[in-house]
């Protein structure tokens, strides 16, 4: 077996919605991915809180890292770096993590990475499979993204090929969900019944599919209406609500877009890899749906285990390590939290790179600084 101890050990923090995750990587070795969620406290609104969000990643932020270095055996002294989500995400929520992620670094003497969750997602598959070909394609789906991105250098350039316009793949499973009187989070419930369901009893919309539409662009709104509206009009009519049929049949018509649209997208790039990652890529049909498609272009398929699909702390540390392994520049002290970092920044490095991102964000900034450095 290979000496992995020159490889970096670094420690990735995500708070970007409603999971507290800290994970420590060496190189592209799983160490620790301690998560600390809110979910159940959002559940009753039926949808994440930003305040609520923000408020448990405080609670939770420092057991959760003392949680991690004592299931990875390492002391902080012994970190070569730390990772934080520095967006995109909600921003209150970011704020926290970003936050702690500079009381840490600043605290030991370590360089500070704020890397890009979307990136991140693309990343933690190196976790489970090995170093990422270069290039991969990537698919993206969760509550907040639904996009195909390829990527020829994970830590520099990623560029963005098609993204949803306006529902994301996740929002439509906790929206039809909610009509559904399921609860909150849609996405593994509408999984469980669609089981036991037939995927073919109702024919829904398939958006952006036709000849004229954007080729590597999502629509979900559109599927979500006809869905809603299916079961309104059943309810109506005094009927009784084929629920696993509904939920068998919606999910079909999710996953079948989302697949087409990424095989598309590797043939037309030339790209034999297709990666998918996000909280929708824990779904059981799309993994069953991509496999089939992805045999039957030529390509091959990564995806994840479930665990690391979701919001973790091990995909910011992951890429962390990459920062550190090509040698890519830390982030300055003024790294912000950036709600809607672009995904062609992979990382926010410092020498004047971020004060360029900055000009919005000079509260920010000043409030962090004052609360750590003072």
């Amino acid at each position: 077996m290979a000496d992995t101890r020159d490889e970096p050990l670094v420690l990735g923090i995500e708070t970007s919605c409603d999971e507290t995750g800290v994970g420590i990587v060496r190189g592209t070795t799983l160490l620790a991915d301690a998560v600390a969620s809110s979910v159940d406290e959002h559940a009753r609104f039926g949808g994440v809180v930003p305040e609520v969000a923000s408020r448990a990643h405080l609670e939770a932020m420092v057991p959760t890292i003392e949680r991690a270095l004592k299931e990875a055996g390492v002391g902080a002294k012994d970190l070569d770096g730390i990772a934080v989500t520095a967006g995109p995400g909600l921003a209150g929520a970011l704020l926290v993590g970003v936050s702690a992620a500079k009381a840490y670094a600043y605290a030991l003497g370590k360089p500070l990475y704020g890397v890009n969750h979307l990136a991140s997602h693309i990343c933690v598959d190196q976790l489970e499979h090995g170093p990422l070909p270069e290039p991969t394609m990537a698919l993206l789906v969760s509550g907040g993204h639904s996009s195909l991105l390829l990527s020829t250098d994970i830590t520099a350039d990623v560029r963005p090929m098609g993204a949803t316009i306006d529902d994301a793949a996740g929002e439509a499973f906790d929206k039809i969900a909610r009509v559904l009187d399921l609860g909150f989070p849609g996405g593994p419930v509408i999984d469980r019944y669609a089981r036991e369901g037939d995927p073919e009893a109702i024919a829904f919309p398939r958006g952006l599919t036709g000849p004229r539409d954007a080729a590597y662009d999502f629509s979900f709104s559109g599927l979500k209406t006809a869905v809603a509206r299916w079961i309104e009009a059943k309810r109506a009519a005094g009927e009784e609500v084929p629920v696993r049929d509904v939920a068998a049949s919606f999910q079909e018509a999710v996953v079948d877009v989302l697949t087409r649209k990424a095989v598309r997208a590797c043939r037309d790039a030339g790209v034999d890899h297709l990666m998918i990652g996000g909280g929708v890529a824990a779904n059981s049909r799309l993994r069953v749906l991509a496999q089939e498609r992805c045999e039957a272009a030529g390509i091959r398929l990564r995806v994840p285990r479930p665990k690391l699909c979701t919001d973790n702390g091990a995909m910011v540390a992951a890429l962390g390590a990459e920062m550190v392994t090509r040698g890519r520049a830390a982030s300055d002290w003024d790294l912000s939290a950036d709600s809607s970092l672009p995904v062609t920044d992979p990382h926010v490095p410092g020498e004047g790179h971020a004060h360029a991102h900055s000009h919005s964000h000079d509260h920010v900034h000043e409030v962090s600084k004052e609360n750590l450095y003072s």
